[in-house]
């Protein structure tokens, strides 16, 4: 994991991202899982220029201030590179396995509300008083601060029409929806409803989204690629989920100037922020330094 943060920062991506699970997604297996905010932190001391997130932090696995006092510590030793994703959560199986409640959605983003709220006057206020339906706080004191100002940036994921997306023009900085471009562009339109009703300026939003690309030289490579990706997890859950990753991956995957084409639509449904996944990068990465020089146009570092 260290050599893959490390190719992503020589590669001149501005950020690499890990996902916040105890379990392998979608489905649990003995693979191995590491915690996200234990990684934050060593990815921290041992990157230099790349930025550090998650897509994204389930709220319902750490007390709210506690997480903050996290993520402000890890903002210091990475001195400023930290972005907040964060999330209400979905992986019942977690909840369940690990002994959580798993309250129903509303409660979940319910929740998720209150965390933002506090975790930004953790972040900025000296001492922290904060009385919610969910979560309390009496003198709370958060120090040292993020080196980020005002705060570290806030990553509100999930796409939720009536609840998240509110939350999201409340709070957030960036939001990160959408399995395609129409979806995208029509949770955009709902997240710029919910900005006008709330008072907040929609064009100040960072909206994201995320793909899971084998990117190669040629379509055979590209093939091949994607055959591999899917050879790996058979073992691990069978053929038929296995499959269910091809679907994820052939979308989007191809050449440089196939891939480049692919992305058009989404550029024009206003993408401004892209999270990819490279599902090859723990074996290989050179797809992911192809799609960075060739796809992207970045200089490496």
């Amino acid at each position: 994991m260290h050599n893959v943060a490390t190719s992503i920062e020589a590669a001149g991506y501005e950020s690499l991202w890990v996902y916040d699970h105890f379990h392998t997604v979608p489905q649990p297996t003995q693979e191995p899982t590491y915690e996200a905010w234990t990684l934050m932190a060593a990815l921290a001391a041992t990157t230099s220029t790349v930025r550090l997130g998650q897509m994204c932090t389930c709220n319902s696995y750490r007390p709210p201030a506690y997480l903050a006092k996290v993520a402000a510590s890890i903002d210091v030793i990475s001195n400023g590179r930290l972005e907040m994703g964060i999330g209400a959560g979905w992986y019942e199986h977690e909840y369940i396995g690990y002994g959580y409640p798993f309250p129903k959605p509303s409660i979940r983003i319910g929740q998720l509300r209150e965390a933002v709220e506090m975790m930004r006057a953790l972040w900025t206020e000296d001492e922290v008083d904060y009385a919610g339906e969910y979560y309390q706080l009496s003198g709370a004191i958060c120090s040292p601060k993020p080196v980020q100002e005002p705060h570290i940036p806030l990553w509100i994921a999930g796409g939720g029409e009536k609840l998240t997306l509110r939350v999201a023009a409340q709070h957030a900085s960036y939001t990160n929806f959408g399995g395609s471009p129409e979806e995208f562009m029509h949770k955009s339109e709902i997240l710029a409803k919910h900005c006008s009703e709330v008072g907040t300026d929609y064009s100040a939003i960072v909206r994201s989204s995320n793909l899971n690309i084998i990117c190669a030289p040629t379509e055979g490579e590209v093939a091949e690629g994607i055959d591999q990706a899917v050879a790996r997890l058979v073992p691990l859950v069978g053929a038929e989920v296995a499959e269910s990753a091809r679907r994820n991956v052939e979308p989007m995957s191809g050449t440089p100037d196939q891939i480049q084409e692919k992305l058009k639509p989404w550029i024009d449904a206003g993408v401004a922020y892209m999270i990819i996944n490279f599902p090859d990068a723990a074996y290989d990465t050179s797809g992911l330094e192809l799609f960075a020089s060739e796809v992207a146009g970045l200089e490496k570092s």
